[in-house]
């Protein structure tokens, strides 16, 4: 079984365009072995707006919403809203917009507007009505499932959480709301 496992791994990382490189390490929340796919379902207008943060890998709880922006000033961007809380419990969700780089149907490299930072977005899988969609990025660095609407959809949360799983991460490190 697990040389069937291998050769498949390997036959997949050989033979697809729209997967990342494999590796022999885990990283961050999610296992290098296992191929990253990208859906290739409905254009960047139909997974463009925003989108309800409903789980996350451990580090980005205070994400709310994430706005996929095809044009903003005439280039790409993603709006990540953070919750931010003060000392007094004063909280505000601040907005935070990061320059998009298109590496192909629905995946981008992000980077933050002061530059220091930069991260990869890949859409895994949507649903059929572009309402659920699972985001991840080859280094497992961190995962998220978003969904149009704060709240409802439990059977495509579930079904987001098994398509990261079958991608290679580690569903139970998600952080669900």
């Amino acid at each position: 079984m697990l040389v069937r496992h291998r050769l498949t791994t390997l036959l997949s990382c050989a033979g697809l365009s729209l997967m990342a490189a494999c590796g022999d390490d885990a990283t961050g929340f999610r296992d290098a072995n296992v191929p990253l796919g990208v859906t290739t379902r409905g254009t960047t207008a139909d997974v463009s707006g925003e989108w309800f943060v409903r789980a996350t890998t451990p580090g980005n709880e205070d994400l709310q919403r994430v706005n996929i922006l095809p044009e903003r000033q005439g280039i790409p961007a993603v709006e990540l809203v953070r919750r931010t809380c003060e000392s007094n419990g004063d909280c505000e969700e601040v907005g935070e917009i990061w320059r998009a780089k298109p590496l192909g149907q629905h995946r981008w490299r992000i980077q933050s507007p002061q530059g220091d930072a930069a991260r990869e977005l890949w859409v895994v899988w949507v649903d059929e009505g572009f309402r659920t969609a699972a985001i991840g990025t080859p280094d497992g660095s961190y995962g998220w499932i978003l969904d149009r609407a704060p709240t409802g959809g439990s059977d495509r949360v579930t079904a987001a959480q098994e398509i990261l799983a079958f991608n290679g991460y580690d569903a139970a490190q998600l952080v669900t709301r």
